[in-house]
This record gives C-alpha cells, structure tokens and sequence, in this order.
C-alpha cells in the first residue's frame, strides 16, 4: 500500500483497485483502521487518542484525499499529503 501521509507514528496508506467508497487505511503500531474520506469508521480499532487524530487530518485534507482517491483509480502516482501540523 503506498504510503500518502505519516505524522505522530500514524502511518496512511491508499490502496491502488480499491473498492468504492473513497477511503484510506491508517495504521499505528499494531492497530489499524479504515476510514471513509468523510472520516467515517469503517473498519478497525486504534486507540481513541490516535483515531482522533486521523479523523483532524481527514477533516484538513478531504479534498487532497478524494485527488489521490482518483488518481489511484487511474493507476497514476499518489501525491504526498501533509502530515497534521
């Protein structure tokens, strides 16, 4: 899974050929989650603090998130999201 973003040890990766609705994957330490570009929980557990923390980055970057959501359904390069501030 490429690699888009990484801040506070929480690592976001998009999948190239995944399945609808938009989404991402964030992982910390052990823990992973799923999450829809609108920042709903679809899959997954991490730590309160950690998911809230995801769902602050999803929230600041939608738009960033939905460009390489598209651009993964091409097949073209994903574009580094920054990280939260």
């Amino acid at each position: 899974m490429p690699e888009i973003s990484r801040f506070y040890g929480i690592v976001i990766t998009l999948n190239y050929n995944d399945h609808a609705p938009p989404h991402f994957h964030a992982r910390y330490g052990a823990d992973q989650v799923v999450v829809g570009v609108d920042g709903e929980v679809f899959a997954g557990t991490l730590p309160p603090r950690a998911l809230n923390l995801v769902i602050q980055w999803a929230a600041a970057h939608r738009e960033e998130l939905m460009g390489d959501w598209e651009r993964a359904r091409a097949q073209l390069p994903l574009v580094p999201i920054a990280p939260l501030d």
